[in-house]
């Protein structure tokens, strides 16, 4: 695969954090993150970064607007505020992820781990999270209008203060979850 100049810019001043020669803008990004950059505020929507390893990584109130992470590695991720408006994060590994007021808003995380993630005030809203494990997880405050949470594994999760209008939640596994009440 040949090389190309990419570059990534800050999503609010247009300046450019980091550039250079990259088989992909997933390349580039694997490449900042070995240099330590701190991409909070990157202008990331519409990339493709399937299969990308970021771990670790820093992006606080990043844009990543229909950005396709499929089978990412997001362990540790620090996100924050960061913007995944119809993100493909199917598959993606994202324990002890923070996504704390992060927008996941129609959101494709089916059979995502996020296990022990931090997503309080995080809005999830129509998202489809079937299949997902957020075993432990932090959902305090968490918008989860309409979210599709079919045979997820809430076990342990925290949802206190939660918004659980119209969720589907047909084979869940709710137990040792706080802030939840059946309707039953």
């Amino acid at each position: 695969m040949s090389q190309t100049y990419l570059e990534i810019r800050n999503r609010f001043s247009n300046e450019v954090m980091i550039a250079g020669d990259a088989e992909s803008m997933a390349g580039l990004l694997e490449w900042a993150l070995s240099l330590g950059v701190d991409l909070s505020e990157a202008q990331l929507s519409g990339a493709n970064l399937a299969r990308a390893n970021l771990a670790g990584a820093k992006l606080a109130l990043a844009d990543l607007t229909a950005v396709n992470l499929s089978g990412a590695d997001l362990t540790e991720t620090w996100l924050p505020g960061a913007t995944l408006v119809s993100a493909d994060l199917s598959g993606v590994s994202a324990r002890k992820a923070n996504l704390t007021g992060a927008d996941l808003s129609d959101a494709n995380l089916r059979n995502a781990n996020l296990a022990w993630a931090r997503l309080q005030m995080a809005n999830l809203s129509e998202s489809n999270l079937t299949r997902a494990n957020l075993l432990g997880a932090n959902l305090t405050g968490a918008n989860l209008f309409e979210t599709v949470l079919t045979e997820v594994n809430l076990s342990g999760a925290n949802l206190d203060g939660a918004s659980l209008v119209g969720a589907h939640l047909g084979g869940a596994n709710l137990e040792w979850t706080s802030g939840y009440e059946s309707e039953e």
